[in-house]
């Protein structure tokens, strides 16, 4: 059965003993974020800080912080699972493309179960807060690292609508707290949220904005997911729950939030608006440095009446959301090799941070078949971002980053097998000259056919015949070696 709330996640967890009660009282400045780095890196369980320092409300982080933990909190054994099914369900729709497959899902008879739920109140609305009472310094958000220009919202769910359609987008989107009643709103130029937000901007009207926090463990991942734009994160999370989440209407913006969620925050951005934002201690290791972006005006809290505060740390890998990044690898896999059936694997290294590097096993069938894959991906979706691409033959396990360097030193002539263009990069690539934009680069490590315009001879791999390792294998107790 779905998870109602997180609070049912969090029970589920501590049943198996993946959740730890912390009594001692901890500072949200700093302490929290060497605790979680620590306790993250060995793999450890999640963290239930109940006494925080200047907040009267408990604090939990590293809900997703293991592979098998982001198995729990999707309720499957395997993330690939997630995949097929969608690649299922889209099969008799026949679209042609990546985007259009996942376009395809909200439109499909098979969603209809899975479809957001409105009701009239919910466990959101316990506490409502508005005017002067409204006051974000009681939240006890967390100042992550040393240099980070003050407090972040880590885990929120953002909503907005667009100005035009009304069609609704959840993401995830830091926010800094800026004092009691305002935040920045760090909307990528790329996402859906910085869409609507601008389009508001160019018709002279504020956007309003609703932020969950702390709702259960599908709603989370599925605003973090590399959706297509105006598709339903609400129903993408319907989906993976295998039942629709409930929706609650705010107070005071036309919007609608899940109503089991802890915390609620509502407010608009004005157009024109901007505040300087960060810098702030980010997922590929390094400051994200400061920068003009919106601001959150809050108009009310709603809440309940003993809520959890749900946050995260990003930093140097392994993190917490290295295993959200894992998750998306696998969960999409499916139907990337839908559109790309040469596709065997892929490996996203959790040193890649997600948009750095990319590696890709497929069975090669003709000439320049590498090159075809790498220029592919660049034109799919947010794989746009992917700085370096490498492609390997089918037989290299991508996991094994021994195997593919091995294979990228041996079969790679960087005057052929390198491709070297630009385009759109992530925001917080750094090394990129320009913002936004910059080089790329496509390796193809795959075998050289003389069809590529090799004409040498291509040596063999090194191997044992199967003869003498059978023979070794029957005779290994008497070379007295176990």
């Amino acid at each position: 059965m779905a998870y109602k709330d997180l609070r049912d996640y969090l029970d589920r967890l501590e049943r198996g003993g993946g959740l730890v009660r912390i009594h001692t009282p901890v500072d949200p400045h700093l302490e929290i974020t060497e605790i979680a780095d620590r306790v993250v890196k060995k793999g450890g369980p999640a963290l239930l800080f109940e006494k925080v320092k200047g907040s009267p409300f408990p604090l939990v982080i590293n809900l997703f912080g293991t592979p098998d933990r982001m198995k729990l909190a999707l309720e499957v054994e395997d993330l690939e699972e997630i995949g097929q099914e969608m690649v299922d369900l889209i099969e008799p729709e026949l679209p042609t493309s990546f985007m259009e497959k996942l376009k395809a899902l909200p439109k499909l008879k098979k969603m209809v179960d899975f479809i957001p739920k409105r009701v009239k109140t919910g466990p959101c609305k316990e506490v409502i807060l508005k005017g002067d009472q409204v006051n974000l310094l009681e939240l006890p958000v967390m100042k992550c690292w040393p240099l980070d220009g003050g407090p972040f919202i880590t885990l929120p769910l953002v909503f907005t609508k667009d100005p035009e359609t009304g069609a609704r987008n959840c993401g995830m989107y830091r926010m800094q707290v800026f004092d009691e009643k305002t935040t920045g709103m760090h909307w990528h130029v790329h996402k859906d949220g910085a869409r609507h937000y601008l389009k508001a901007e160019r018709r002279g009207e504020p956007l309003e904005v609703a932020v969950a926090l702390g709702c259960d463990p599908a709603t989370i991942y599925a605003a973090t997911a590399p959706l297509p734009p105006d598709m339903d994160e609400m129903l993408f999370a319907g989906f993976l729950r295998k039942a629709p989440v409930e929706l609650v209407k705010c107070e005071t913006v036309d919007l609608e939030v899940p109503a089991q969620a802890e915390f609620v925050l509502e407010g608009y951005a004005n157009p024109g608006e901007r505040r300087i934002e960060g810098p702030f201690g980010d997922h590929t290791g390094y400051y994200s440095m400061a920068d003009p972006y919106p601001v959150f005006h809050v108009t009310c809290i709603t809440r309940r009446g003993k809520p959890i505060y749900p946050s995260t740390i990003v930093g140097k890998p392994p993190m917490e959301d290295c295993h959200i990044g894992k998750a998306t690898e696998r969960i999409f896999l499916p139907l990337m090799k839908k559109q790309l059936p040469e596709i065997v694997d892929m490996n996203l290294p959790v040193e890649g941070v997600f948009h750095n590097l990319a590696i890709i096993s497929i069975d090669k069938q003709y000439p320049g078949h590498a090159r075809k894959v790498i220029n592919a991906l660049w034109g799919m979706g947010q794989m746009m971002f992917t700085k370096i691409i490498i492609v390997v033959d089918s037989w290299v396990n991508v996991h094994d980053w021994s195997q593919v360097v091995w294979r990228m030193g041996n079969n790679v002539d960087p005057a052929r097998d390198i491709i070297i263009t630009q385009g759109p990069v992530d925001v917080l690539n750094h090394a990129s000259p320009l913002p936004n934009f910059g080089g790329k680069m496509g390796i193809d490590a795959t075998k050289k056919w003389k069809e590529e315009g090799f004409e040498r001879e291509w040596p063999p791999d090194i191997e044992m015949s199967q003869e003498i390792k059978n023979l070794v294998n029957q005779r290994w107790k008497e070379y007295g070696l176990e």
